[in-house]
């Protein structure tokens, strides 16, 4: 405990939210909870209290300098390859009438994540342990959600076609990204129409309180996907979808 909050309260002011003595505590316990658990399990390579709150909490919160709080209220998003929860879970502590579904196919981690959500008393969130490839076929999550969000999973050609099919026809698919992707965006032009997205914007960005330099892209889904996206477990990282193939 005893953590300088400065920087966090800075970045939250620059983003535009409201920041209390409720929400100090919750990043305060996140934080806690993480490091405790990451002695046990490989969560996250970063463990300082600077370097969590700046390239974990503030980046992830970063989606908010171009998706409006009232555009997320009533929602549902999906955070698919959540890791220790970024960005997925600082998004669930400071939009409480948005609702969270976060994956990961690592076991140890969604133990991790429904302990954390017990440990905040997060109600807007749920865990499911699972592969992208699965859940998607599932109609309970194919085309449900709003906005997918996901942060240091892929390449953006694998990660489109892990993502767009949970994405409602008219919703959002926003990958977290380097500053550097014009060669991966371009690599994957192809992925991301074959499978019924669009490229609207590249929202560059550097990480509040920080000289972090990011992006993120907005995909706007223009019609349904193909059923056979995505292929079976491997596939689409073996094989990413060019064109002569999927």
């Amino acid at each position: 405990m005893g953590n300088n909050m400065d920087q966090l309260k800075e970045g939250f002011e620059i983003i535009g939210l409201s920041f209390s003595d409720a929400v100090s505590e919750c990043f305060q316990s996140y934080y806690d909870f993480l490091i405790e658990r990451n002695r046990q399990m490989n969560l996250t390579a970063i463990t300082t209290w600077q370097d969590v709150v700046e390239k974990h909490f503030l980046d992830s919160l970063s989606f908010l300098l171009f998706c409006s709080e009232a555009e997320l209220t009533g929602k549902k998003v999906l955070d698919l390859g959540t890791g220790a929860g970024f960005p997925g879970i600082p998004l669930a502590l400071v939009l409480p009438d948005t609702r969270f579904l976060l994956t990961d196919s690592l076991k140890k981690r969604t133990v991790f994540l429904e302990e954390l959500c017990e440990k905040l008393s997060l109600k807007n969130v749920e865990i499911i342990h699972a592969r992208a490839e699965d859940l998607a076929k599932d109609a309970h999550f194919r085309e449900q959600f709003d906005y997918v969000v996901s942060r240091a999973v892929a390449n953006l050609s694998v990660l489109s076609e892990y993502c767009l099919p949970f994405v409602k026809t008219g919703g959002w698919f926003c990958p977290f990204k380097t500053e550097d992707m014009d060669a991966e965006l371009t690599d994957a032009d192809f992925a991301i129409d074959q499978v019924g997205g669009s490229v609207t914007s590249v929202e560059r960005y550097v990480v509040p309180t920080t000289e972090l330099h990011r992006s993120i892209l907005m995909i706007q889904k223009k019609r349904p996907s193909p059923q056979r996206y995505p292929r079976k477990a491997g596939t689409p990282a073996k094989s990413p979808l060019k064109k002569g193939t999927g």
